[in-house]
């Protein structure tokens, strides 16, 4: 019977925390400050990384002239961090933290040097799909070193407010990138050669500092020389394909080929197809398995991850189409769009301090799970009616009930795992949670352009006839209107937050804790009688 199997061959379940799961090796002091700096500033960067890309896309497509390119500088980097989040836990769980994270943050540095130092379009595709690579690593160290670094009750404050300042990275990209292109002494590739520039800190901070383990870790050498069984390498290699057919065909639907050709319909059934082997594959490892298929049993991740599939679509899809509407219908500059979105980190900022102040206080993360789609929804819904006259005031304050909702409860399906599955199991199960959610947010911005094309083209074909002055404004306003219908997909994705994030739980952290501190106490007593009647026995054998 293979470890981790019943007595009737089934798998068991992963169970919820318990008592006891903690370690006591948490760094204090200066220590801990700089561990938790340097894992918010990589948050920035990657997410910072992510968004960028929506104001820089125009300035390098015109500098390689390579139009044909254009949905490839977004998709390599989606595409290579999806395909690689799965073993990254593996890698975790195998490898030390700390030297698994340096790694991951030097892949992810590569990307953006070759980015950045790019001499055609095919190398700048190539420095994004690397620096996807490093970024898939770099969501599960980051929230690993979180759950090893700090008790269970000091991680909802600060996960909160470290989620909270990484995705001012998403609302802060169109303004700095569009401040790197407008600025005369720099160019559309110091977007990328900023991420180096902070390499240096970020590495020296996690040198002088040691990331506690779970538990004792292997010889490196050793899993290398089992790498096949151990890394669950047959596995990556199904579940990478498949992600990376389906998305392809996603990808070429209604672009490079018709949505009923062959090409798209084989990419498609061939990534569903090989899914379901690596599904059968995982359930015949076992815990040997790079996705445990307990793990997959567990009501809490599977809320965890398909709650995250949507929260991370809500948060992308405004910020992308935003940039677009202010650009494309208010004929703002770069820079100008940047500053127009402001709103929408200021809303951010508010619902990081509110929402992770709430959770440390009352120790509940679901309320604010619940709260966060409710604000989201009513946030897209009143970004659907933008028009060309929507005054300044509504349209600043849409984005601030947009900003608030996107990120109140982004935080609570990763509070959730690290609170509720034992800590030497988090390395395996985060990487199932960011893999379904970044999987999501590939599919999403993919609908996301579907609806928008479409509706742009029929309202084209509708409204904007000649060159006169009525057609032109007939061409603005179908772009409105297109950016309204895909304000409609944020609604959507906001309900289905709603509707998967009860199976969340409703667990108090503060409880958990409590129980731990009892078990602790009890074991210290334990352990003091046990030496008080040694030490009687001692003197009366003397």
């Amino acid at each position: 019977m293979r470890r981790g199997t019943q007595d009737d061959g089934t798998q068991a379940p992963v169970p919820e925390r318990k008592a006891g799961h903690e370690h006591d090796a948490y760094p204090e002091g200066i220590a801990l400050i700089s561990i938790l700096a340097a894992v918010a500033v990589s948050f920035f960067l990657v997410f910072l990384d992510m968004a960028i890309m929506s104001t820089v896309t125009p300035a390098v497509t015109d500098q390689f002239n390579a139009l044909i390119d254009l949905g490839w500088y977004a998709s390599a980097y989606q595409l290579t961090s999806v395909a690689c989040t799965p073993l990254t836990g593996k890698i975790y769980t195998f490898f030390h933290i700390r030297w698994s994270f340096l790694v991951f943050f030097l892949i992810f540095e590569i990307g953006s040097a070759l980015s950045g130092a790019a001499t055609s379009s095919n190398m700048f595709i190539v420095g994004r799909a690397v620096a996807g690579i490093g970024s898939a690593g770099l969501f599960t160290g980051m929230m690993t070193i979180v759950a090893n670094v700090l008790p269970l009750h000091k991680r909802p404050a600060i996960l909160g407010a470290i989620m909270g300042l990484g995705q001012l990275g998403i609302a802060g990209g169109p303004l700095i990138g569009g401040a790197f292109i407008s600025n005369t002494h720099a160019t559309w590739r110091w977007c990328f050669y900023l991420n180096l520039c902070l390499f240096p800190v970020i590495t020296v901070a996690f040198l002088l500092n040691t990331i506690p383990e779970a538990e004792v870790k292997p010889h490196w050498r050793s899993v290398l020389a089992t790498a096949v069984n151990s890394l669950d390498l047959v596995g990556f290699v199904l579940i990478s394909g498949g992600v990376l057919m389906f998305l392809l065909g996603l990808q070429y639907g209604g672009n490079q080929f018709a949505w009923n050709s062959s090409a798209v319909i084989g990419l498609i059934v061939g990534g569903v197809v090989s899914f379901s082997v690596f599904l059968a594959w995982e359930y015949h490892q076992g815990d040997a398995a790079m996705v445990p298929w307990a793990m997959l049993r567990s009501g809490i991740i599977r809320a965890a991850a398909i709650t995250g599939l949507f929260n991370y679509g809500v948060m992308l899809v405004a910020d992308y189409y935003l940039a677009i509407c202010f650009q494309s219908v208010k004929d703002d500059t770069p820079l100008e769009s940047g500053v127009h979105m402001l709103p929408t980190t200021l809303g951010m900022l508010l619902s990081m301090v509110t929402a992770g102040g709430l959770t440390q206080t009352t120790g509940y993360y679901l309320p604010m799970a619940i709260i966060g789609p409710c604000i989201s929804a009513v946030g897209y819904g009143l970004l659907s009616t933008l028009s060309p006259t929507t005054s300044t005031a509504r349209w600043i304050g849409y984005q601030i009930l947009y900003g608030v909702g996107s990120v109140f409860g982004n935080s609570s399906p990763y509070m959730a795992v690290q609170n509720l599955v034992p800590l030497r199991q988090v390395p395996q199960a985060m990487p199932i949670v960011l893999t379904v959610q970044t999987f999501g947010s590939s599919v999403w911005l993919i609908v996301a352009n579907v609806i928008f094309n479409n509706s742009l083209h029929e309202l084209l074909l509708k409204n904007a006839l000649g060159l006169s002055g009525a057609a032109l404004q007939a061409l603005l306003d179908s772009f409105a209107k297109s950016i309204d219908r895909v304000m409609y997909l944020g609604v959507g994705l906001a309900a289905g937050a709603l509707a998967f994030c009860w199976g969340l739980g409703w667990h108090n952290i503060l409880e958990i804790k409590q129980k731990e501190a009892l078990v602790a106490e009890r074991k210290a007593g334990s352990v003091d009688e046990g030496q008080g009647a040694k030490e009687k026995v001692t003197k009366t054998m003397l």
